[in-house]
């Protein structure tokens, strides 16, 4: 009972991750219809603003001498702002492209940002101590879980009922719910899409914020290419949910989180170095069987 719990914990965990990541893929696909490539280099930019302490500038003001809560909002600003920034400044010129040119945009938009922390921070992965004290493991349900595990999976729950609560219940998430709908409509309607959109970017930042929290907290390194492994999962749980559908994205990260995890545990010793190849795998035969994506078209009846 001890194991197959540990295996449950676990998958949840890294689904989490995958999930979060895929909402905030999803946030912006919804509104902008872009699949914005830049979204793992702003995990791995916010994981460096723990270290921005190391800058002799501003040694005195920032993370390294700021308690834990307020180094978490602190990181979740970040996130938001640079994403912000980054529609204010390359996005906005590109909202009546087509979809390739606004993806080349993010490419783009990707490669300045890795290649900004390249020039601060070097390419050698950074050490940084984010609450250690999580990594102590606790007992529940038989199984024997680090701290880090069971906030991250709580954060997430969290996470998706607030989100949830937004979309539902707030006049700014039914503007962005009826601009993922028919944007032009609308803005005929009387919703302002600078709004809506700064809004979805917003919240598509702070959701990669809390991506590079997890992940600094779990591997104590920042690394400029540490978001990439993430986005990778995160977009294919996008397609796989249907684009556009947050609940699908949510849906598709667990399951990618849930079929990783299992992998890991019934495979051989010797093919576990390849447990990607088999996840890939299984997300070739998902697309086969549904194209579309598991959610694709759930809700276009719903009034908004």
């Amino acid at each position: 009972m001890g194991g197959l719990m540990q295996v449950v914990f676990d998958a949840l965990s890294l689904g989490s991750l995958y999930a979060l990541g895929a909402l905030g893929i999803a946030l912006i696909f919804g509104v902008m219809r872009l699949v914005n490539f830049a979204h793992g280099d702003v995990i791995a930019f916010s994981v460096f603003a723990l270290l921005w302490p190391s800058v002799d500038a501003v040694a005195i003001i920032f993370a390294g001498n700021l308690p834990w809560f307020l180094l978490i909002p602190f990181t979740l600003l970040v996130g938001a702002g640079l994403s912000v920034l980054s529609e204010m400044v390359v996005f906005r010129r590109f909202r009546h492209a087509n979809p390739a040119t606004m993806m080349i945009a993010s490419f783009a938009l990707g490669f300045v940002i890795r290649y900004f922390l390249l020039m601060l921070f070097s390419s050698r992965p950074k050490s940084i101590s984010l609450l250690p004290g999580l990594s102590q493991p606790v007992e529940l349900l038989g199984a024997r879980i680090p701290l880090l595990q069971l906030i991250t999976i709580l954060v997430t729950i969290g996470v998706l009922i607030g989100l949830t609560a937004f979309l539902r219940r707030t006049r700014f998430g039914l503007e962005m719910r009826a601009a993922a709908e028919n944007f032009t409509m609308a803005r005929m309607l009387g919703v302002r899409a600078n709004r809506v959109i700064m809004g979805a970017f917003a919240l598509s930042g702070a959701l990669a914020a809390a991506v590079a929290l997890i992940l600094g907290s779990q591997t104590g390194t920042a690394n400029i290419m540490m978001g990439a492994s993430v986005m990778l999962m995160a977009f294919i749980a996008t397609v796989i949910g249907g684009m556009g559908s947050l609940a699908g994205a949510v849906i598709a990260g667990f399951a990618l989180g849930t079929i990783a995890t299992v992998m890991q545990v019934i495979l051989p010793p010797d093919a576990r170095a390849f447990r990607d190849a088999f996840v890939y795998g299984a997300v070739i035969l998902v697309l086969i069987l549904r194209p579309q994506g598991l959610l694709a078209g759930r809700g276009t009846k719903e009034r908004v």
